[in-house]
């Protein structure tokens, strides 16, 4: 999660929370089925970079052709890359080459116990951006401490995952969620998340060996108990590997150590696929959310939901937690786009998790967590609309059925 500093404490506002039936109980969806395609209301061409990572087949790494000529024009050897070259950042290209998500599959590289190694993005806002937000924010919230999520997750909130990833600074962690793929329904590839779990914004380029883990640590394991715990109970619907990845313009232009421009911005889509089998991951995992780019106001909005994996203390990462309350506005400058902004606990590690509210009787992904303050007492999510859903579209549109 990437956090915000204020140079002064603003007033406290008092929110009510919602009550935990309505929103988890219509959130269990594993043995959901699935909806149909919406009417395409966005353009087909967002505003957005998107990038295909390289494959692997039958042991050997398959490279698309431009892709292939650009890691040559680097000097990236792909099988050197699979056998441990990606270890290798170079800085100068790293920062310079943002075009270019190398993804192919290493299977075993993520074993639990690197799992449990990989850290969040502890990042911070400066006071100067964060003072420019009072003037067109609500009252900060009151915190609403995170409650930990029933398990076994499956059955409680089978869409919600864990995104593992490499950095310059080693293994890291984000959350995501299934989100169903309006033009191939019933059999959606696609995962939700934030800009900054996939691209490092302005400063860097993608992040790899970017992977998808939903329902992780199943039966919500303490560290101890993992000792002994299978691989079913960490990954029980297994692995899943990105080989497209897209985020928007706005994140990879503006986007910072300090969250910056870009967290307006800050939402990404994944196209994933097994390190084993064939099916689709929502066939696979029997659920997934429609995504509401109405970007309501926070007023109309109604409650909210996040859900994630905390992994900053005091939370360690293994277990799912979730918040439940009204959102208010937030926004780091007039000249950005509002945020929703609600209380919660959660701390790094929850980023990229989804932020659901109940739509016409059923669950819907309308946000995802961005940035929050030092102190850990709430988060902010970017409101989607139509420069979301054009890259959505485009996703599904053009990688959907891959």
């Amino acid at each position: 999660m990437r956090s915000t500093r204020t140079s002064a404490p603003l007033r406290r506002g008092r929110r009510t929370v919602l009550t935990a039936t309505g929103l988890v109980a219509v959130l269990a969806l594993t043995a959901t089925a699935c909806g149909g395609s919406k009417e395409d209301k966005a353009s087909d061409k967002p505003d957005a970079g998107t990038s295909q990572a390289a494959d692997s087949d039958g042991g050997k790494v398959r490279i698309p052709s431009d892709i292939a000529d650009k890691l040559k024009e680097h000097g990236i050897d792909a099988d050197q890359w699979k056998n441990g070259g990606w270890e290798d950042w170079d800085k100068d290209k790293w920062l310079r080459e943002a075009k270019d998500f190398v993804n192919p599959v290493i299977e075993g590289l993520w074993k639990p116990e690197r799992m449990r190694s990989a850290e969040e993005a502890d990042k911070t806002v400066t006071t100067k951006d964060a003072a420019a937000a009072q003037g067109v924010s609500d009252p900060e919230p009151a915190p609403v401490e995170a409650q930990a999520e029933k398990t076994p997750y499956h059955e409680n909130a089978a869409p919600v995952g864990k995104v593992f990833f490499d950095s310059p600074d080693g293994p890291s962690v984000c959350s995501g969620t299934v989100i169903k793929d309006v033009n191939h329904p019933g059999k959606s590839n696609l995962v939700w998340t934030a800009g900054h779990c996939v691209h490092a914004g302005g400063n860097g380029g993608w992040y790899r060996n970017l992977v998808f883990v939903p329902a992780y640590n199943d039966l919500g394991k303490s560290e101890a108990e993992l000792g002994n715990a299978n691989a079913s109970e960490i990954a029980p619907y297994g692995n899943w590997w990105a080989d497209w990845a897209s985020t928007s313009n706005g994140w990879i232009q503006g986007g910072s150590e300090t969250g910056g421009d870009g967290a307006a911005y800050d939402y990404a889509v994944l196209h994933v696929k097994p390190e084993q089998g064939s099916k689709s991951l929502e066939e696979t995992v029997g659920a997934a959310l429609d995504v509401d780019f109405s970007a309501p106001s926070a007023a109309e909005a109604g409650d909210m939901g996040a859900w994630g994996y905390p992994a900053a203390p005091p939370y360690n990462g293994l277990q799912m937690f979730k918040c439940l309350d009204a959102p208010g506005r937030f926004s780091l400058s007039t000249g950005l786009p509002t945020m929703y902004r609600i209380g919660c606990t959660m701390t790094g590690g929850s980023s990229g998790g989804g932020w659901f509210r109940v739509l016409d009787g059923k669950t819907v992904l309308v946000s995802n967590t961005s940035i929050g303050p030092t102190d850990n007492t709430w988060l902010a999510g970017p409101q989607l609309g139509r420069d979301a859903e054009a890259l959505y579209q485009n996703m599904s549109k053009t990688y959907g059925g891959q």
